[in-house]
């Protein structure tokens, strides 16, 4: 048994939410406020780590802790040590908004993780509240120069690009890889949920080749080679910049033919695309006492309908309906 779908797609890479609350309200992930998961519904650590321990027998080698925010839920840490001992994953990294981050980075470093995704979709202190709901902007500030200086390397700023709310800040994010290396990941906004985002214009889209466009005023930026453990991104450098440019094109030019991930929910479902509703419930047969080998059969189920490409975009499409904090990203 191995985790390839119909299309020779070989899928090592499992993003696992393990919660679907937050402090942060980010107008492009949970803009109104949605009730919260029951506690009974979400998945305890034991039945995350009796799951991971599945995928990882069946080829994955890659695990991405996400939520909502994953520094929000009680034993935390020691989940990610207990994760850490599980042998055959070769690359455990963390996405967090950062705002707990500065106090617990001994913590997240003894659980052996190196690689850090942190959202921060502006460098104006006013518009981070805006975006976010909540003052924090200091705090994740001081949370990545604090990880920059104990050595957690990839660093990696998340950036949503909203069209008429943060795009005029394009060229002073991409600076930072100048001074820092980062990874400054520029990522096209997506329709996920129902709701309309206030100040978003929506019938513009603004897409990666104007991004390029408009940071390319900074200088040559050369093509950088994936890594093995590297996602979607097209990566890039300015000529004598300590860091690096990604671009994570869901829309202009999506990376469905090569996409190497299966998503665990918070509340116990196996995703096999974000942009699509269509999920395997694990979390029930789990609690009724399934075996190894039928969660294995879940996985492989999921894997079988793993469809070829999203179609956010067609014409005829229904969107999804599902809120990105509920999704785990």
């Amino acid at each position: 048994m191995s985790l390839t779908d119909r299309y020779n797609r070989n899928l090592n890479y499992l993003r696992v939410s393990v919660t679907d609350r937050c402090n942060l309200r980010c107008i492009y992930c949970s803009p109104h406020n949605p009730l919260p998961l029951p506690h009974e519904d979400i998945l305890t650590y034991e039945e995350i780590l009796r799951i991971i321990r599945t995928g990882v027998r069946l080829g994955i080698s890659k695990v991405r802790i996400t939520g909502g925010e994953p520094l929000v839920r009680k034993g935390i840490y020691s989940f990610l040590k207990e994760l850490g001992r599980i042998e055959g994953i070769s690359d455990i990294s963390l996405t967090t908004n950062g705002v707990f981050l500065k106090d617990n980075l001994e913590k997240i470093r003894s659980a052996g993780i190196k690689r850090l995704n942190i959202s921060m979709d502006t460098l104006n202190r006013l518009r981070f509240k805006e975006i976010t709901g909540r003052d924090n902007f200091d705090k994740v500030w001081e949370g990545i120069m604090s990880a920059h200086e104990m050595g957690f390397d990839p660093i990696k700023i998340n950036v949503v690009v909203l069209n008429g709310i943060n795009d005029d800040e394009l060229t002073e994010l991409a600076k930072l890889s100048f001074s820092y290396p980062f990874h400054i990941r520029f990522i096209e906004y997506m329709p996920i949920g129902n709701q309309k985002l206030e100040g978003i214009n929506q019938d513009l889209e603004l897409l990666a080749p104007d991004i390029m466009k408009r940071i390319s005023v900074l200088g040559i930026l050369n093509p950088v080679e994936n890594g093995i453990n590297d996602g979607p991104a097209d990566r890039y450098q300015f000529e004598g910049a300590k860091g690096e440019i990604g671009l994570i094109r869901p829309l202009s030019h999506h990376f469905c033919y090569k996409c190497n991930r299966l998503r665990l929910t918070a509340n116990g479902h196996l995703r096999a695309c974000l942009l699509s509703d269509k999920e395997d419930d694990i979390k029930g047969p789990l609690r009724k006492g399934c075996s190894d080998s039928e969660l294995a059969d879940i996985f492989l189920e999921a894997v079988r309908h793993k469809p070829f490409e999203h179609h956010v975009r067609a014409r005829h499409s229904s969107g999804v309906s599902g809120q990105m904090s509920a999704i785990g990203g």
